[in-house]
């Protein structure tokens, strides 16, 4: 971070923040620091430098950042060749219909729009890259018949007014009407989600888009919680279920086979790694809850082992023995164990040998 010190790079970084800040979304410092490349402590230096300068930079204190009432000190930036390139990919790739993001395919026409204003020696560079590099989302939940529900969603969020929903709910085991105030729409894990306070549930809750069978919008306003953000509301849950207060320490070793692959990716934001010589690596994590967590681990079938804690070992093994049962080859029938049976069998009928009588129509209606 030495080069930050230098008058021209923090020239350029000043000129970022400005840019970030006047998008017309809030930053926290961590947000800014990150995208700069500079410590929090420099960054709220660089914060107070510009408001030494003049530029009126509002703080939200309930949300904790930082914004500019008004683009006016910066205009619009021309896109480089990198920016252009990443906007195409992005809408045309997750804009897809096929392996893109449900209800993104808007985005598609928004890159031919795009791209038909490139001067033409970029529309011929742009075009050939873009045909040679792809994005493929893991497959979705279908949602051309929630096309509406999406859109009065974000009437709903814009608006900020309370939505009645008819769901299909897995955990309720029935259909259920419920009023909601949303408060973010998420796409994650393959599906589009609505998270908001139900007023049959009297709490935060995660609605599937996909089982929304019905919704209308009603005239009735609120507010979402000044500090409400998905990170706290998930906590320390794995992926979306937050057991609260369960939170345990877990530690799962994974054996070389895959333990390249478990290295490679940030499962968990409290996530540690450590190899072993044998070519293991252990991960820990802290997770409010060990059922979801289970699933996953079980996914890595016996190349993954739970060293802790022992609930979590007792609810794998219970699942390890649950599917034994159910896989288990059936044992073939020995000899003496049939000689047994034979033993023990009743004599045989005495009409056994004789032919049978041929039923009777009327017999066979009565049955």
């Amino acid at each position: 971070m030495a080069g930050s010190r230098t008058p021209i790079q923090k020239i350029r970084r000043l000129l970022r923040v400005v840019e970030y800040l006047q998008s017309g979304q809030g930053y926290n410092a961590r947000e800014l620091s990150e995208v700069c490349g500079v410590t929090r402590r420099q960054m709220f230096r660089d914060l107070k430098s510009l408001q030494d300068s003049g530029i009126p930079i509002n703080y939200d204190a309930a949300k904790q950042a930082y914004w500019l009432p008004q683009a006016t000190y910066l205009p619009p930036t021309e896109l480089t060749l990198t920016e252009t390139l990443s906007l195409l990919l992005l809408c045309t790739n997750l804009g897809d219909a096929e392996h893109g993001i449900p209800t993104l395919q808007p985005a598609r026409d928004a890159a031919v729009k795009l791209m038909s204003n490139l001067p033409a020696h970029l529309r011929t560079h742009v075009g050939e890259l873009s045909e040679m590099i792809e994005i493929w989302a893991d497959p979705g939940h279908e949602l051309d018949e929630s096309q509406g529900i999406m859109q009065v969603l974000h009437e709903s969020l814009r608006k900020r007014l309370k939505v009645r929903i008819s769901y299909d709910s897995i955990f309720d085991g029935e259909v259920i009407s419920t009023l909601v105030s949303p408060y973010r729409v998420l796409f994650a894990k393959r599906a589009w989600y609505v998270i908001g306070r139900s007023s049959l549930h009297r709490a935060v809750r995660m609605f599937h888009v996909g089982r929304i069978l019905g919704i209308e919008t009603t005239g009735d306003r609120f507010q979402i919680p000044p500090r409400f953000s998905l990170s706290s509301h998930f906590g320390n849950a794995w992926r979306f279920i937050r057991e609260r207060g369960c939170r345990q320490k877990v530690v799962v070793r994974f054996h070389p086979l895959v333990a390249r692959n478990v290295a490679d990716v940030v499962w968990h934001k409290t996530q540690k790694l450590h190899w072993n010589d044998d070519g293991t690596v252990d991960l820990k994590v802290t997770v409010d809850g060990i059922h979801e967590i289970s699933w996953w681990i079980l996914s890595y079938g016996n190349q993954a082992e739970v060293l802790s804690p022992e609930p979590l070992r007792e609810l794998i093994a219970t699942q390890a023995r649950s599917m034994w049962e159910k896989y288990r080859p059936q044992e073939p029938e020995s000899p003496t164990s049939k000689g047994i049976r034979d033993q023990n069998a009743p004599p045989p009928s005495r009409s056994r040998g004789r032919s049978k009588r041929p039923e009777s129509n009327s017999t066979k209606g009565a049955q």
